[in-house]
């Protein structure tokens, strides 16, 4: 059973949740990681990707780690054991695995279950804000050496329009996002694709949970000169944020306090070099009033 597009939660999320309740456990027994990957018959390696969440569970793993960390209280055990249950069940998205790299399924997973996402873009409008077309157009964009059948590319754009049902779920994440006013005036698709997805922005910045912020070409430089990337945080305080920074052929996602703390600091001075959200949808009409 898969989840569907927009619930909260989902196998990334339970799996970090999981190896966050193991990793303590360990630690209250005093086990290293070495014995525990002994009593599974693993690696202290397995364990530090246990505990990160990073792999999937063995139901036979997590009892022996169980009974070797001295927890006997059989309801305490049942739950821990469904919970290691529902993280292997596989992601909505794993649907569109044969057209998405592997490094961008933990995003996904991250994505879904996220609270608050704060994300800087310095190319495109970011995905969750995207129109159909527009991301028809990015999509087709990032293939044009070896352009892709249009059942991959109709897949593709899917997979971005289900990312989205996030913003509308019942309890929806919040979006903050900051953009270069040079993403608004970049016709990705034609000028009609354009005008479609700046009056889409236009619409989607009204919403209680989606700020909209740009830096105007005329404020001159800012910080980030390093490019996008994207903060999330996440409700249950078992996860800790993440920072995601997509490359071409891979992805870096940091979660070290002190990593994330830089990144914070560097979102919140985008966050003052950009202009209010009032000015953003001036400057959004304004570029509509412009294009042909």
């Amino acid at each position: 059973m898969t989840e569907e597009p927009g619930t909260p939660g989902g196998p990334t999320a339970l799996r970090i949740m999981l190896g966050a309740h193991l990793r303590r456990m360990r630690e209250e027994a005093g086990i290293s990681r070495a014995d525990a990957g002994w009593a599974i018959r693993g690696s202290e390696s397995k364990i530090s990707r246990l505990e990160l969440g990073r792999v999937g569970f063995k139901p036979r793993d997590v009892g022996d780690l169980l009974t070797l960390y001295g927890v006997t209280d059989p309801a305490e055990r049942a739950r821990l054991l469904d919970l290691a249950q529902q993280a292997n069940n596989p992601g909505w998205w794993q649907r569109y695995d044969d057209l998405t790299p592997t490094w961008f399924h933990s995003y996904l997973g991250l994505e879904e279950a996220a609270s608050l996402i704060r994300t800087f873009e310095v190319q495109f409008v970011p995905g969750l804000l995207q129109t159909p077309d527009y991301a028809r157009a990015v999509t087709q964009l990032g293939h044009a050496e070896a352009p892709l059948p249009k059942a991959e590319v109709d897949r593709l754009v899917a997979l971005r329009l289900a990312r989205q049902r996030i913003l509308t779920r019942g309890r929806a994440t919040r979006l903050w996002a900051i953009v270069d006013e040079v993403v608004l005036r970049r016709a990705i698709g034609g000028p009609r694709v354009l005008r479609d997805q700046l009056e889409h922005l236009l619409e989607l910045s009204s919403r209680s949970n989606i700020t909209l912020q740009v830096i105007p070409i005329d404020r001159g430089g800012y910080v980030a000169t390093g490019g996008a990337f994207s903060l999330m945080r996440f409700a249950d305080t078992d996860l800790p944020d993440v920072v995601y920074i997509e490359h071409l052929t891979s992805a870096v996602y940091l979660d070290k306090r002190e990593e994330v703390d830089k990144y914070v600091v560097t979102m919140d001075a985008l966050s003052i070099a950009a202009g209010t959200p009032r000015e953003t949808e001036d400057l959004l009409k304004n570029i509509i009033k412009s294009l042909p």
